[in-house]
């Protein structure tokens, strides 16, 4: 358990953290949630020890282990991806090696009733625990799995980590992280980097994570599914719910509410009671009752409404000027980027993609990170030049363009006003401090450097300048990256009425759910479209997966009598809805089969911990009959039989 007790932050005569004191307990899995700059970051760092409060304590026990992901960290770039995941296998390195060399040297002597010769054996037997309660499996294919689990092919694993961009360096450090199974995680915003299958992948590991985990998200769905319990920092305080985190939003609405309402009631109350007071306090028939009046209101405890932080983002688009009925079109396009220098041949990243976004439509760009979304932002802002094929802006387009990277959009020399005011022209420039002040920025705010600006504020500070000018097309990439959870709904709501066109590339489920009416995913150098929504999407991607799961089934000896439509669309061996109820036999089939694996693993991982938690009773309170050898390695049995049925259970959901 970790306690936190009585912990304040304060700098520059400002209160960050206001005693605040709560407890983690053993396995519990909690979010940390609050507006940009509330102090959760600040909380990960105190827990992990790399910053000190300025008043209060962290308790925890000396033998627990932390792993900390901060948000932004240093790391370096002269190892291969899978040497660095390795990295964190040292200790169980040299514990092999002295594992070899203990062994080589009982081989070697005679004297087996000697003391030294007892002590090597038990060492020995100590350092077989030990490996053997640490993995399950060898290191090299625990970090293989993780790594290909995090969004790496088996292909890239050992290219240098300098030849990648910092989102997917900041894949090897969580990585690292979670192979080192510690007691407990603090991930601060891990899925910022991540692309959909890889949250999803990573929503599974932690369902499943035995340890305690602390962390910070702004992925709604990515928390309900991880989580159970909530704490919420406001101006300094804590609230915490022991539920996970759309039913926090339910309770405290509630909380809120039922305050607001008892602080009225007694407000009411009190001025009846004042009122009487001053209407009979010098009435002598009266004195007895006002001065039991008096008494009572100065023993009542006054209730008193919690401080809530209500800034909030302002978002609206302006109104978007008419464009022709093709926004952007690619034909026969082969996409990438030339060679870095100057000659060779270039890096293809997609090839002969036809793609089309018309007036209105609001596009997601979706798939894994490298696949290209970002590459075709590229060609939709004009920034590179097709290798083959065409890729144009249609007449009287006017683009918008938010950048992933902020940091090398936005000049750091610049201070937040010079920013918008370097782009402004005509009368908006008279609304510069409004607009800033829509977006949080105010008072001293708008006179800080970029350079010493949070994530979250760059890219409140990028969307404002979005603002300045009436564009028909958006192209947003990444747009809710470090944004609070608040800022992402009003940012989605401004978004939904803008009625220009829109294109996104986004890994935020919530945010793209009713946002979209389009997907196209790119995926193993090509594109596909997708009519309907991300829930659509996802649906149909996992339909398609199942049906390429049946086919790579089949025996190759039936490939010729598969059934091939026709020119007309029928079936050439019967129509063709008996094709597609064939594929809808098999797809229940094996989702059946599927969903008793599941059952099976969870049963079997239920029954297990059940048997572990009665050994750890033992073995906590031993007796003087009690077989501690034998148990111990019955415990140790059952947690590698433990590991290999949550590796299935993962397996089965990813």
């Amino acid at each position: 358990m970790i306690s936190i007790n009585n912990l304040t932050v304060a700098f520059g005569g400002y209160t960050l953290l206001d005693d605040i004191s709560f407890h983690v307990s053993d396995g519990e899995h909690i979010a940390l949630v609050g507006k940009n700059g509330a102090g959760k970051s600040t909380i990960l760092k105190l827990i992990a020890g790399v910053e000190r409060p300025t008043s209060g304590s962290i308790m925890k026990p000396k033998e627990q282990t932390v792993g900390y992901l901060p948000q932004i960290m240093s790391y370096s770039k002269d190892t291969t991806v899978l040497e660095a995941a390795m990295s964190v296998f040292a200790d169980h390195f040299t514990m092999n090696e002295r594992v070899e060399e203990i062994s080589r040297e009982l081989g070697e002597r005679t004297d087996y009733e000697s003391e030294a010769y007892h002590r090597l054996i038990e060492e020995l037997n100590e350092l077989n625990d030990k490996l053997a309660m640490a993995q399950s499996e060898s290191p090299a294919v625990l970090a293989e799995k993780t790594l290909v689990g995090l969004g790496f092919k088996k292909g890239e694993l050992g290219r240098q980590r300098s030849t990648f961009s910092q989102g997917w360096n900041m894949r090897v450090e969580l990585a690292k992280v979670l192979l080192t199974r510690p007691d407990v995680l603090l991930l601060d915003e891990p899925t910022n980097h991540l692309d959909i299958e890889s949250i999803q992948w990573l929503e599974d590991y932690l369902y499943g994570y035995r340890g305690s985990v602390v962390l910070i998200s702004h992925d709604r769905r990515f928390l309900d599914r991880v989580t159970t319990r909530t704490v919420e920092i406001v101006l300094g305080h804590i609230y915490d719910y022991k539920v996970p985190y759309s039913k926090y939003v339910e309770l405290r609405r509630e909380r809120m509410e039922q305050q607001r309402a008892a602080y009225e009631n007694q407000q009411r109350m009190i001025e009846k009671t004042e009122e009487f007071i001053e209407r009979f306090r010098y009435k002598p028939t009266k004195s007895n009752q006002v001065q039991s009046r008096i008494k009572a209101l100065d023993k009542l405890e006054r209730i008193e409404i919690d401080q809530e932080d209500n800034s909030a983002l302002h978002v609206k688009f302006p109104p978007a000027p008419r464009s022709g009925q093709i926004v952007f079109q690619a034909k026969a396009l082969t996409g990438g980027y030339p060679p870095r220098d100057g000659s060779g041949s270039p890096k293809v990243v997609f090839t002969d993609i036809d793609l089309t976004v018309e007036r209105g439509e609001k596009v997601a760009f979706v798939g894994r990170n490298g696949e290209g979304k970002s590459t075709m932002m590229k060609y939709i802002t004009g920034e590179l030049r097709p290798i083959a094929g065409s890729a144009s802006l249609g007449y009287n387009v006017a683009l918008g363009y938010y950048a992933q990277n902020q940091e090398d959009v936005l000049d750091k020399n610049d201070t937040v006003y010079d920013t918008l005011d370097k782009v402004a022209v005509g009368d908006i420039r008279t609304r510069l401090r409004d607009i800033l002040g829509a977006f949080l920025f105010r008072g001293e705010d708008i006179d800080k450097k970029v350079a010493v600006l949070s994530g979250g504020e760059r890219s409140r500070l990028a969307m404002a300048k979005l603002i300045l000018h009436p564009y028909n097309l958006l192209a947003l990439d990444e747009p809710t990256n470090h944004m609070d959870i608040r800022s992402k709904d009003v940012l989605k709501q401004a978004l939904q009425r803008y009625d220009g066109t829109l294109v996104i590339v986004s890994h935020d489920r919530d945010f793209l759910d009713g946002l979209v009416d389009k997907v196209y995913e790119f995926r193993d150098g090509t594109v596909k479209e997708y009519l309907g929504g991300v829930r659509d999407f996802i649906e149909k991607r996992r339909i398609e997966n199942l049906q390429d799961l049946e086919r790579s089934s089949r025996p190759s000896g039936n490939a010729s009598k598969s059934v091939q439509p026709s020119a007309s669309g029928q079936s050439a061996g019967g129509g063709a809805s008996s094709t597609a109820s064939a594929l809808s036999f098999q797809e229940q089939k094996e989702l059946r089969r599927k969903q008793k694996r599941i059952e099976s693993c969870e049963k079997k991982i239920a029954d297990i911990e059940t048997q572990m938690k009665e050994l750890e009773k033992v073995l906590a309170a031993p007796t003087a009959d009690t077989d501690i050898d034998r148990m111990t390695r019955e415990y140790l049995e059952l947690k590698r039989t433990l590991d290999r049925t949550m590796e299935e259970w993962m397996e089965l959901n990813g």
